[in-house]
């Protein structure tokens, strides 16, 4: 599929009035996992859109162009809106938290397999480990505070178990920075594994540092702060690896190439007939905001599509499924490892005096001070061991005692 072959009408006949703003909401009793983990990306993906056209807009003084951006940015504001009046009003805060984890998990894990650049796959698998402990923190929550069990929210697709713990996950800022990859000479797939899994987390991020302030107790509202902190980490990572050299309108059609890659994707994916004739929709106009940027960059950098755009077919699309035993392989290979400077190294082997452990120092202080490690302690006290969904003991032996937290692993040398 190439999108700039498209039969598409002009971008200002694209408009949406209210009543095709307002998505009739998912059955959240009877909704497919993956079809919540695909309204997510996409939310995520019209979020990362509008930003990086505001900033667009911000850095250019050319009048025509910052017109035609907000044209442009106007409908991607529209199509975010009308994904996210899919979610139900009877789906709460923490409900939809399990889902933000599970795509987190299964993304990750569905790029690392095909992913065939070793700085990418090493930085999808360091942080795949730490968003599969999230869910198993967040499951947690979910299970002491509102006695639900996340499995089912799951669909049974992602295991619920300790990984890397997330005590372990608070790295000095800096390490947190990976070398980016060379546009020109990466696979096309490689620079749209950098916008696809930036834009992902970054919607992780936001929805955190935004909803966790009105969880209803302490200690929700600790853990929202905490983990939305291993985000910024998350997020700071992915965008690293992204190629910064681009010009803000190279930059544009890649952005709109991803988006258009994207909706292409979860149309064919999705199994609900109403959510994927959305999807199928806003491919369409995806496919004409490529058209606007590849034209804008004609007229003012004099660059053909194909500067940018190696292959302007897409390459095989993303399908979301379960990938239990490529996310046990990696737990059971890398629980140790933390993050320095360009690369990952066991804890083990870091100096004493390391930024990690300095770090670590000064903001766990003590472990009963730390929102991910007292959820798994109350879901004990109340429940006489920790929640989990597996389907085998934990590939890990020290994260498979059920009454004891593991506080130690991955950040004692």
């Amino acid at each position: 599929m190439d999108p700039l072959t498209v039969k598409t009408r002009p971008v200002k006949d694209y408009f949406m009035n209210w009543d095709e703003l307002a998505s009739r909401p998912y059955d959240k009793k009877r909704v497919d996992p993956y079809t919540k983990v695909r309204m997510i990306l996409m939310n995520g993906t019209e979020f990362e859109s509008t930003w990086f056209l505001h900033q667009f807009a911000r850095h250019t003084d050319n009048m025509e162009l910052k017109r035609m951006l907000a044209i442009v940015r106007s409908q991607e504001q529209q199509q975010q809106k009308r994904i996210s009046s899919l979610k139900p009003l009877d789906e709460n805060i923490l409900e939809t938290t399990i889902s933000y984890e599970q795509l987190a998990i299964d993304l990750t894990a569905i790029l690392a397999r095909r992913e065939t650049d070793e700085n990418n796959i090493k930085a999808l698998n360091f942080a795949l480990l730490e968003d599969f402990d999230h869910l198993y923190r967040f499951a947690n929550l979910l299970k002491t505070d509102y006695d639900i069990d996340a499995d089912m929210l799951v669909g049974r697709f992602t295991e619920i178990t300790p990984a890397r713990p997330t005590i372990a996950e608070h790295r000095f800022a800096a390490d947190n920075v990976k070398p980016a990859m060379n546009m020109r000479s990466a696979s096309p797939f490689s620079t749209l594994v950098g916008a696809i899994i930036t834009a992902a987390e970054q919607q992780t991020m936001n929805y955190y540092m935004n909803v966790g302030a009105f969880y209803p107790n302490e200690h929700g509202r600790r853990l929202y702060a905490e983990i939305a902190m291993v985000e910024e980490e998350h997020v700071t990572q992915y965008e690293s690896l992204q190629d910064p050299t681009p010009t803000w309108l190279e930059s544009w059609v890649l952005h709109e190439y991803a988006e258009a890659y994207l909706y292409y994707s979860v149309s064919r994916d999705e199994p609900d007939p109403y959510i994927r004739k959305i999807y199928e929709e806003h491919f369409e106009m995806e496919a004409a905001h490529l058209k606007v940027a590849c034209d804008c960059m004609m007229k003012y950098e004099n660059k053909a599509p194909e500067a940018v755009l190696k292959e302007r077919d897409f390459p095989e699309l993303l399908k979301f499924g379960s990938n239990k035993d490529f996310i046990r392989d990696v737990l059971e290979r890398t629980v140790e490892l933390t993050a320095e400077q360009d690369g990952y190294v066991d804890v083990k082997h870091l100096d004493e005096k390391s930024d990690f452990y300095k770090y670590q120092a000064v903001v766990n202080l003590k472990p009963d001070m730390v929102a991910s490690h007292n959820v798994i302690n109350r879901t004990i006290e109340k429940f006489g061991s920790d929640y989990r969904y597996e389907d085998s003991p934990n590939p890990v032996k020290a994260l498979r005692p059920r009454s004891k937290d593991n506080t130690s692993l991955g950040r004692v040398n």
